[in-house]
């Protein structure tokens, strides 16, 4: 498409995630220690069968004979728990003992990793159930959802969307007068923030030669971070919401919050509304975030704060005084230009555009099946999705109009083919199948 000018470089393109739902059940936690146990006693008796000699009785082949069904409130909880779980333990231990002469197959490393998410032995060696509480539980972004698809997770977005599987990242050109074209795809783990699917998405189309010259993405993607990184490696003006000031004052239009605060980097120092200069400087301290910028913080003292009538504004601490918080210069130019660009009638115009992936997104999810994973892993995820998306460039392009120098084709009749019609010369003829005309 390149190559026939159907698609070129430094134009403008958008991106969108929609979530994609895995080819999984959705299990309890004892749901899910129950059926790790049955998939890898199938595995084990697919390439090892000895090994369960003397360790599969009858009572094992009626909890996992086949596939469980407890719902959310099972007789027995307690029991069923202790029991899945010491009978997890029983067949690692059996497949350990075997080692190097058996290596255990994807299966059986899927029922170790559950096991140890929840569970814990405590101090007396007993197997406890993990809760919150008691043992902990692993977070969302490493926790195993399903022992046939390890690489799913589960994610929650507000009250309402939730779902297991991954997120796929979909960018196309959206420049007027041509056919959007999908550029890349892109199939992240839930527990990838949009922001840092960001990089790879630049460095594919780098690789390609098709990076845009705008960006268009909503706010999940733009981070200071990658915002100043696109512009630095790529020279790539990404374009969406810029996460707003995170203070307290802010929050509530109340007070001093961070912006009404001069910074001044060349003597490393923030002056204070009412003119108070600050005494400390520390930092750029790193973030835990991989989406925040580095913080720098300036620190006013007691002495400083303490008497100022405006007080109250600045700080809530009755003991302690006002710190402030920002990025470092480059980044923090960065943030003041873009936040004043997108208050401009011009940048809402061009950022409209980016309304339009939406449709994009409905065409794969709902026209392609892209919503539902057809294949297990994340590997054969990102293929359908490849697929899809080949699929639907294909697509939009067969229904490009035809060039100037063809003529447009009629609109086709009822008659068109009909066993009857028949064609008459002479003037005023009209021949059956093309399009009628009517005083």
């Amino acid at each position: 498409m390149k190559e026939a000018g159907l698609v070129r470089e430094r134009t403008t393109q958008r991106t969108d995630s929609p979530h994609i739902l895995a080819a999984v059940r959705d299990l309890t936690r004892l749901e899910l220690v129950t059926e790790a146990v049955r998939a890898a006693l199938e595995e084990v008796a697919r390439t090892a069968g000895h090994l369960l000699v003397d360790l599969v009785d009858e009572e094992w082949g009626r909890r996992y004979g086949r596939p469980v069904r407890l719902g959310k409130n099972p007789t027995r909880p307690k029991t069923r728990i202790l029991a899945a779980g010491d009978d997890a333990c029983r067949l690692l231990e059996r497949l350990h003992r075997h080692q190097p002469g058996y290596r255990p197959g994807p299966q059986a490393e899927a029922l170790r990793q559950i096991i140890v998410q929840n569970y814990y032995r405590d101090a007396a060696g007993r197997l406890r159930w993990r809760t919150a509480d008691d043992g902990g539980l692993p977070p969302s972004s490493s926790a195993i959802v399903s022992p046939y698809d390890i690489t799913a997770r589960y994610v929650r977005h507000g009250h309402i969307i939730r779902w297991k599987g991954f997120a796929a990242h979909v960018t196309e050109t959206c420049a007027s007068g041509s056919v959007n074209v999908i550029t890349d795809v892109a199939t992240t783990s839930t527990a990838t923030n949009d922001a840092q699917a960001l990089p790879g998405i630049h460095t594919r189309l780098a690789r390609r030669g098709l990076l845009p010259a705008e960006h268009l993405v909503d706010g999940g993607y733009t981070s200071l971070v990658h915002l100043e990184r696109a512009e630095r490696e790529h020279q790539v003006t990404v374009s969406g919401p810029l996460p707003g000031n995170p203070t307290r004052q802010h929050r509530r239009n109340e007070g001093f919050d961070r912006d009404d605060f001069h910074i001044g980097f060349d003597r490393q120092q923030v002056t204070c509304p009412r003119g108070q200069v600050s005494k400390g400087r520390h930092g750029p301290y790193p973030t835990s975030s991989p989406t925040a910028a580095p913080l720098i913080v300036a620190r006013f003292t007691k002495g400083q704060c303490q008497p100022c009538p405006d007080r109250p504004r600045c700080t809530s601490s009755r003991e302690s005084a006002r710190n402030v918080g920002f990025a470092p210069r480059e980044m923090r130019e960065l943030q003041v230009r873009v936040r004043a660009e997108q208050q401009t009638p011009d940048w809402k115009a061009r950022y409209a555009v980016r309304s339009g992936v939406e449709g994009t997104i409905n065409e794969f999810a709902h026209g392609h099946g892209m919503r539902h994973c057809r294949y297990r892993g994340q590997p054969k995820a990102h293929l359908q999705h490849v697929f899809t998306a080949i699929a639907v460039n294909i697509e939009r392009l067969s229904g490009l109009p035809p060039t100037e120098e063809t003529p447009s084709p009629r609109p086709p009749t009822a008659c068109r083919g009909g066993a009857g019609s028949r064609s008459r010369s002479g003037p005023g003829a009209r021949v059956c199948g093309s399009a009628p005309t009517f005083p």
